[in-house]
C-alpha cells in the first residue's frame, strides 16, 4: 500500500452496474496471436452513481477458459455525494478454471471533487448481475 495512504481510514462504495461491450474488432499483427479491441459503456448505481466508458483488449481463447484482458475506463458522475471523475485500469485473466481480476483507480486520474482519488474495485457478478465495491480515500 502507498504510504501515504496508511495512516488514513479507507471509504467505502458499493452497488450495482450494467455494462454494454461491443463485439470484439479483430486486432492482426504479423505472426502474432490475433486480439480483440472492444468499446465498453457502463452505467453504476449505489455510492458510485454515473457513467463510464472505455476501451478494452482481450486475447486468449476464452471459450476455452484461457484468456486475458487490459482495460482502462473513464467515469464521470458522483461518489459519496462528490462529483466529478477518474480512470479505471482492468487486468483480468482466466486459465483453466481460475479468475484473476485487479481493478485500481489511476492515480492523477481524478477531477473536480475527486481530485486525489486513490483505490481500487472488486468487482462480483451474480446471476448475471455485476455488483462492485469500491475502496478509496481522497488525498488533499
Amino acid at each position: 500500500m502507498n504510504s501515504i495512504l496508511s495512516d488514513k481510514k479507507p471509504l467505502v462504495a458499493t452497488g450495482e452496474f450494467s455494462i454494454t461491450l461491443s463485439p470484439p474488432e479483430a486486432v492482426l499483427r504479423e505472426g502474432a496471436p490475433t486480439s480483440g479491441r472492444h468499446t465498453l459503456s457502463k452505467t453504476y448505481q449505489g455510492g458510485l452513481q454515473g457513467r463510464a466508458s472505455g476501451e478494452m483488449l482481450s486475447a486468449g481463447q476464452p471459450q476455452n477458459g484461457q484468456a486475458s484482458y487490459v482495460a482502462i475506463e473513464s467515469f464521470t458522475g458522483t461518489l459519496g455525494g462528490q462529483r466529478g471523475g477518474f480512470s479505471l485500469a482492468h487486468f483480468g485473466e482466466m486459465d483453466n478454471g481460475s479468475e484473476t481480476l485487479k481493478v485500481n483507480i489511476v492515480p492523477g486520474s481524478g477531477n473536480g471533487e475527486l481530485t486525489g482519488i486513490r483505490g481500487h474495485l472488486q468487482i462480483r457478478r451474480d446471476t448475471g448481475k455485476h455488483f462492485y465495491t469500491l475502496t478509496y480515500w481522497i488525498i488533499y
